[in-house]
């Protein structure tokens, strides 16, 4: 987890009928599935109010203690019958929209999350830890489609049937109805100060579930680094914390909601009796027109009066618990992308999802630093005023201490990063003037430890170009030498290479990242530090390939092992974000400078190395 990251503090905010909005509008892509659900609730509340009416009905034709009527018993056992189909029907339509809206619901915001993702630069990805982002696209997005289908559903349904339970009960006996009216300005002020308190922590629940997210993913990541480091009992203690806090938490908005229900339901009971005392009183008045009937009917949609209550306050409470799921995934689909195409630009070369070829031009690889500012954090300048010339088909390897600047430049290049002053020009225009799109379309990059997708070897070679055909794919893999090990497999080259390639070693993944690189035909290639991990004798088959590849290209290599640079055309020496040193291998030793002395020191060292492995 990232220590350095903070999420947005939404504690201040109230119950933001902005934030529901914009939520609403993923709803309402589902158009037909929600008029269903809707007109279902509909039914259903209507069917609600028929089963009292029916049966005060029976009561005062069917219970008289003299003289019932039963006339029309068939009449009303029809009645019966029909409100049960009709419940039946409705129900089934309920459930069967509202589980669409769910999924459908739950899908959009995923994508929409998951399209962000995808916009967003290496810079949002340095801050932000993968357990938050993983929260969002999980947890936040489930319980969000919940509560916009059963909760929305639910709140209709109750609503509805309080405002058409008042309509009857208001022509039956608008004296007795006034005391459920009364009722509701003390429903409103329990409802929102219980919301209130509820709804903040919950907000606290989903801020730590996302720290316990990003800590099993850290743990899940870095477990072999945890057990050799012997972390075991400091990485328990610290998940144990982010646990206990989030447990105290969630019994602080149980407790609250444990409070909140109780009241609705004394507030129900408490308008039951005034309902028995007063109806009581009217039906031994023998001048007034109230029957048992009338009596029954009232307590009946009293008591069904506050059954949608208890419904609509159970789901404000969780609408609250939403509400922080609903702030955080909005912050990640709304996040504005700091690297991004102009309107102009999208015009002429179209977006990554639908490019416009035709007008990309064809790249020569040409590349010019003018007067290039950068840094990553205010105050810590990687480079100042840092200009290059790169002519096409040059190979570029740059060196230096760690932390230097080389990485950032080849970032730079690829767009990854912007400068913050400058220019960067690709074949004498500023890059910023062509697409993404066409820049990422001709770059080529393997890194240090490359990421393999699950799936087999020839799959991971395709990404490179999702339009080659085996034949292709295979002619790039002999190139360079994947052949010399993927045959060895039982499935040769329909061989799954497991979660990020652990079936294969270091040095077959990286084979297999060069032949990804080499099938997209890349006009600029970039290797960042891409022999640093592996033994010298993959070192030297590796080199064979890099060799190979950087004919016709613009190359950029970031290294660390001087011996696999001794052929580029110009080795760049960089310290503290500038160019100390510039030129060939031999230019460079014949100096006796920084390089040489970088280049004197590693050979003696790997001699040593070298001496102890043959003793």
């Amino acid at each position: 987890m990232n220590p350095n990251f903070e999420e947005k503090d939404y504690s201040d905010e109230k119950f933001s009928l902005r934030i529901w909005k914009k939520i609403f509008k993923v709803v309402l892509k589902k158009k037909k599935s929600l008029i269903i659900m809707v007109l279902s609730v509909l039914g259903l509340s209507l069917l609600d109010l028929a089963y009292p009416l029916l049966n005060a009905y029976a009561i005062d034709h069917y219970f008289k203690t003299a003289n019932p009527d039963f006339s029309n018993k068939y009449f009303f056992l029809a009645a019966y019958a029909l409100i049960a189909m009709g419940f039946a029907m409705t129900v089934f339509f309920y459930i069967k929209a509202a589980g669409e809206v769910e999924v459908e619901v739950g899908y959009e915001l995923r994508d929409e999350a998951f399209y962000r993702l995808q916009q967003l630069p290496f810079s949002y990805y340095d801050k932000t830890p993968s357990g938050w982002i993983m929260a969002r696209l999980t947890s936040d997005s489930r319980r969000l489609a919940m509560i916009l289908s059963w909760g929305l559903v639910d709140m209709i349904w109750g609503g509805l049937s309080m405002i058409g339970i008042l309509i009857v009960l208001f022509i039956v006996n608008w004296k007795l109805a006034f005391i459920l009216l009364a009722l509701l300005p003390v429903l409103l002020v329990v409802s929102i100060y219980f919301r209130k308190k509820i709804l903040a922590a919950y907000r606290n629940v989903r801020k730590t579930n996302s720290k316990i997210t990003a800590s099993y993913n850290e743990g899940i990541m870095g477990n072999k680094t945890t057990k050799t480091l012997v972390l075991e009992d400091f990485k328990l203690q610290e998940f144990d914390d982010l646990c206990v806090n989030m447990r105290k938490q969630s019994i602080r908005a149980i407790i609250n909601s444990a409070i909140f229900f109780p009241i609705i339901i004394v507030l129900s009971y408490v308008a039951v009796v005034l309902i028995l005392r007063i109806g009581g009183g009217m039906i031994l008045n023998p001048a007034l027109p109230f029957t048992v009937a009338t009596l029954y009917l009232f307590i009946s949609y009293t008591t069904q009066f506050f059954d949608p209550v208890v419904q609509i306050a159970r789901i404000l409470a969780e609408l609250q618990q939403a509400q922080a799921s609903a702030e955080r995934i909005l912050s990640l689909i709304e996040m504005k992308p700091e690297i991004f195409d102009t309107p102009e630009v999208i015009e002429k070369y179209g977006t990554m999802e639908n490019p416009k070829r035709e007008n990309w031009e064809e790249l020569a690889g040409e590349v010019t630093f003018k007067n290039v500012f950068f840094h990553y954090k205010e105050q810590e300048a990687v480079l100042e005023d840092f200009s290059l010339h790169v002519p096409k088909g040059t190979s570029v390897a740059l060196v230096g201490e760690t932390g230097s600047g080389k990485s950032t430049i080849v970032n730079l290049i690829c767009r990854f990063y912007e400068p913050i002053k400058g220019e960067i020009l690709i074949d004498g225009r500023n890059y910023k003037e062509r697409s993404l799109g066409w820049l990422h379309s001709n770059l080529g990059y393997v890194l240090q430890t490359p990421h393999l997708f699950n799936g087999t070897i020839m799959d991971n070679i395709r990404y490179g170009r999702l339009t080659a055909t085996d034949e292709e794919v295979i002619a790039a893999a002999v190139a360079v030498g994947v052949d010399q090990f993927a045959l060895d497999f039982p499935d040769g080259y329909q061989t799954n290479v497991g979660e990020n390639g652990s079936k294969l070693s270091l040095g077959q993944r990286q084979l297999v990242s060069f032949a990804r690189a080499l099938i997209a035909n890349p006009r600029i290639l970039v290797l960042d530090e891409a022999t640093s991990s592996i033994d010298t004798k993959t070192e030297q088959i590796i080199q064979e390939v890099i060799n190979k590849m950087l004919k016709g290209r613009t190359s950029f290599i970031v290294a660390h092992r001087l011996s696999t640079i001794v052929k580029a055309d110009v080795i760049l020496v960089i310290s503290q974000g500038k160019i100390i040193e510039q030129g060939s291998h031999q230019e460079l030793l014949n100096l006796h400078g920084a390089y040489y002395h970088l280049y004197k020191n590693q050979f003696i060292n790997e001699a040593i190395e070298r001496s102890k492995e043959v003793n």
